[in-house]
């Protein structure tokens, strides 16, 4: 070959191998940056059920299947709440026993593939849980944000803001106690929900564009006569709740700031998404890069998230070791950062934005001493 066609050939190769790995780095960041809404983050892999009885049900035993606390189960066309495993339950050794709270929509059949969620409920907070709310629209950057409105009497509103693999229905745990205490909610739907605005380039950014809907929510909250506000972010929600607490116009208004599952290390739940959707190990240093020029994470601006001065309000963080997704350390460095304005509530044996479920009763204990002096 003359040396001017081997070059060429030379350059060729290296331009499809590289056209290779550019296309191969998008493909894996998808998993990144294309959550769907409305699925369980993916890790856990799914579980079989092998019976079904009026308080019980019968599961594949896994770790996941062994979790303490309350759960949802989604399977093709049903969801279902599961709570504590009973132990006493006869079953067979590669099976647990969990309590059944109730089935609906749908029906669990033997044979139904179903995975852990941390969503308990359908629908809305009045056909849900017998609460009465006002659908609402905000105007936002990219067009309407829906919305649901708890009207209560207290002053100080909590604007409740749902992450990665959820929709609006998530934060509705929550519901049930922060009514009882009287604080009127504001649920969040955003950009990439399937009811709110398409995001012009269809990708998620893990809260660096989404927050700017929930300063939108700040707007719509003070509009509408909040003298106070606090921010209940999961996941990238928690992220937001940071953003906003950092750059918005209104962050006067924001009187406190509760981070379940905070993703703090982006690169970190990066690798970890596009792992969990079996991404081969050499694409998801691709993934990451193609994630950061695709989306442009990672820049927060002139003071980055975790930096101690973006905080000026008491925050209570709620996490734990066991988060895949998020990691936990962190947490633990910005509570440890600025112990007289960051508590950590530590929640073990719980997936990411999952720790409520785990062990509400706690959880909710950590969220009533937080709550008191900020109502």
């Amino acid at each position: 070959m003359r040396p001017a066609t081997a070059t060429a050939a030379a350059v060729t190769t290296l331009i499809g191998i590289g056209a290779a790995g550019l296309a191969a780095g998008r493909f894996a960041s998808d998993a990144a940056l294309k959550v769907p809404p409305d699925r369980p983050i993916p890790g856990d892999h799914r579980l079989t059920v092998h019976s079904a009885s009026p308080g019980r049900v019968t599961l594949t035993r896994s770790l996941a299947s062994l979790r303490p606390g309350t759960y949802g189960i989604d399977g093709p066309g049903v969801h279902a709440v599961i709570g504590p495993v009973l132990d006493d339950e006869p079953h067979p050794a590669d099976t647990v026993v969990r309590r059944l709270e109730r089935v609906g929509p749908g029906s669990l059949e033997p044979g139904t593939r179903v995975r852990l969620s941390p969503r308990l409920y359908t629908g809305d907070p009045l056909s849900a849980l017998g609460i009465r709310h006002t659908d609402v629209t905000i105007p936002g950057e990219l067009g309407p944000l829906p919305a649901w409105y708890v009207p209560a009497p207290r002053d100080t509103w909590v604007i409740a803001v749902h992450g990665l693999g959820a929709t609006r229905e998530h934060p509705m745990n929550l519901l049930p106690f922060l009514h009882g205490r009287r604080l009127p909610v504001l649920g969040l739907g955003y950009r990439g929900d399937p009811d709110g605005p398409r995001p012009p380039d269809g990708l998620g950014h893990l809260g660096d564009s989404e927050w700017r809907d929930l300063d939108a929510a700040l707007r719509f909250a003070v509009r509408e006569g909040a003298g106070g506000i606090v921010i209940h972010g999961w996941s990238t929600g928690a992220t937001m709740a940071l953003h906003a607490a950092a750059g918005s116009a209104l962050r006067d208004r924001i009187k406190g700031l509760v981070l379940d599952s905070p993703v703090l290390d982006k690169e970190a739940t990066v690798r970890a998404l596009a792992a969990a959707r079996h991404t081969p190990a050499p694409l998801v240093p691709l993934a990451v890069r193609a994630a950061r020029s695709r989306a442009g994470l990672y820049d927060d601006g002139p003071l980055a998230l975790t930096d101690p001065q973006v905080l000026r309000v008491p925050t209570l963080i709620i996490h734990g070791p066991d988060d895949t997704v998020a990691p936990w350390q962190p947490s633990r460095e910005l509570a440890a950062s600025r112990p007289e304005l960051v508590s950590l509530h530590t929640v073990r044996n719980a997936p990411h934005g999952a720790m409520w479920n785990a062990d509400p009763a706690r959880c909710e204990e950590a969220l009533r001493r937080f709550l008191t002096p900020l109502m």
